[in-house]
């Protein structure tokens, strides 16, 4: 079993400048593939955009997605973990926080990000949770 984040999460991270538009946001997130993009300035990082937010702040608010940026829509970078902490780490973190995904910071660069799926086919890969992380998406 993994101690470490550097062995669960995923490297090199989708990132997008603040002032992407939501639509731009949106498209690298279906072409990736992926539940959320980190906002970087410098590579410095400055929030989380997931695919939760968009609705959340972005649809239900009547944003127009050709003028909303990633800025004005993104989660708090407030809760990140380093690559060497270790993976109970970030399990405290999430269930302290109610956080589904942490950014991975080193020497103050984003590098990667763990996600509640990526602990959970870690810890229990029988567990329902591990089995719908570890599936194929459905497009």
């Amino acid at each position: 079993m993994a101690q470490q984040i550097r062995d669960v999460m995923t490297g090199a991270p989708v990132c997008v400048d603040p002032d992407t538009v939501v639509s731009d946001v949106a498209l690298k997130m279906r072409d990736d593939d992926i539940g959320a993009v980190l906002v970087t300035d410098d590579d410095r990082l400055l929030g989380v955009v997931t695919d939760r937010d968009l609705v959340t702040r972005f649809l239900a608010g009547g944003g127009d997605p050709g003028t909303t940026t990633a800025r004005s829509v993104a989660s708090s970078a407030e809760y990140t973990i380093a690559p060497d902490d270790g993976v109970n780490v970030a399990v405290q973190i999430m269930r302290d926080r109610a956080v589904r995904r942490l950014p991975v910071v080193e020497d103050g660069r984003p590098i990667g990000i763990v996600s509640i799926g990526d602990l959970a086919i870690e810890r229990d890969q029988d567990s329902a949770l591990a089995d719908i992380s570890a599936a194929r998406p459905n497009t």
